[in-house]
């Protein structure tokens, strides 16, 4: 259902050496003889599944419509890692990104982009960047992200069945993820983004939630908490999509493409309505 994409001018495949460990990537430049921003693209997958073979449609399409250069990240996924190791990838992806971009004109913003398990991880990062300054992030796009590790809101319970993701599947992905039977202990919480202490100097943000999705509710208290410290940030709703909308591509081509659109209109600082 996600079609092929578009073509891009440059599509190569990279490693990055990180502390002695090589992290895939693939690497998406619409318009080589130009200086473009960087969009870190982190995937969904509820840290169990998912890649840049399957998102590569995806990545094509926030190229062309952003405008960017868009670095799709192979992180490390659970069960065989847990976490916190694919958000480890991310984090040297977001501070090495430039070992992949070595014969490439680039500029100096860099953005992050991530939909569900990719949405958690940008927000990690951010978390991270408030007490460490070497991770710059410009501004980040949330799709439907998940920010709430403990489950605790009603939406998931009220979407919980019936919506594509279900709550039971919810729990496995976080039970492997985690590799414990108790989603409520303290540990589980520390590594929610939505508990984090949340400052004025995090980085502008863009939201997309859909009205039929389990995780709802923590991404209208994520938008909340954020405008609560007085970070700019914009919400999009998308009353009748399900979680992983953009998946689905050619079953509901208007919104998919209304949140490509309004993404690089957030990008490049035009309004997103």
């Amino acid at each position: 259902m996600l079609g092929d994409g578009p073509q891009v001018s440059v599509v190569t495949d990279k490693q990055l050496n990180c502390e002695g460990q090589n992290i895939a990537v693939r690497v998406y430049h619409p318009a080589p003889d130009k200086k473009l921003p960087v969009l870190l693209h982190f995937h969904g997958g509820g840290h169990m599944c998912g890649s840049i073979d399957l998102y590569d449609p995806v990545s094509r399409r926030l190229a062309i419509a952003c405008q960017c250069i868009v670095i799709c990240v192979e992180y490390r996924l659970a069960r065989e890692h847990p976490y916190p190791a694919g958000i480890n990838d991310c984090q040297q992806a977001l501070l090495h990104y430039q070992q992949a971009l070595v014969d490439m004109n680039y500029g100096e913003q860099i953005y992050i982009v991530g939909d569900s398990a990719g949405g958690a991880i940008c927000t990690t990062l951010t978390m991270n960047s408030v007490t460490n300054e070497a991770l710059k992030i410009d501004k980040q796009i949330l799709i439907y992200p998940g920010v709430d590790y403990t489950m605790s809101f009603a939406s998931m319970d009220e979407n919980g069945q019936g919506f594509l993701l279900e709550k039971d599947k919810v729990q496995y992905y976080f039970q492997q993820y985690f590799q414990t039977q108790n989603l409520t202990e303290e540990r589980v919480k520390k590594a929610s983004p939505l508990f984090a202490d949340f400052t004025a100097n995090m980085p502008d943000t863009l939201v997309f939630s859909g009205g039929c999705d389990p995780l709802k509710d923590e991404a209208f208290a994520y938008v909340n908490a954020l405008e609560n410290v007085g970070v700019k940030v914009e919400h999009q709703h998308f009353d009748g999509m399900v979680h992983a909308y953009m998946l689905l591509h050619s079953l509901v081509v208007e919104e998919c493409e209304q949140t490509y659109q309004s993404i690089a209109n957030f990008i490049n600082n035009r309004p997103t309505a």
